[in-house]
């Protein structure tokens, strides 16, 4: 059973491969920041599982909205609400100690000039 909403004359959407789009692209956002979270921490084997699970997610938004254009708009909004859920998620930055590079210098002898 295939359940269409008719938005305007000559535009129709199957509800369910609009809130597919919309899901998938949610959790394909949510990926990419956890992607980003493990590259910025060097940790190279969860980067490549994030990395290959982005690829996976984003095939289905991809393959979809391609034979609909409007199904974008739910892409789009999906993408929003993955990105803003997975960094609400993952909690403010903790902040850290920046040495100088002059500290540095001075410690080990040399000196600039």
């Amino acid at each position: 059973m295939t359940e269409m909403l008719y938005m305007t004359e000559g535009i129709q959407l199957n509800i369910w491969m609009a809130l597919g789009v919309f899901a998938s692209t949610a959790l394909t956002d949510a990926v990419y920041v956890f992607f980003n979270a493990a590259v910025a921490q060097r940790r190279s084997i969860r980067a490549a599982t994030w990395s290959s699970i982005w690829y996976l997610l984003s095939a289905f938004a991809v393959i979809s909205y391609t034979h609909n254009a409007t199904y974008v708009l739910f892409a789009a909004g999906g993408s929003w609400v993955g990105a803003f859920c997975a960094v609400t998620w993952l909690g403010p930055v903790v902040a850290t100690a920046r040495r100088s590079t002059s500290g540095l210098r001075e410690r080990s002898g040399k000196t600039s000039g």
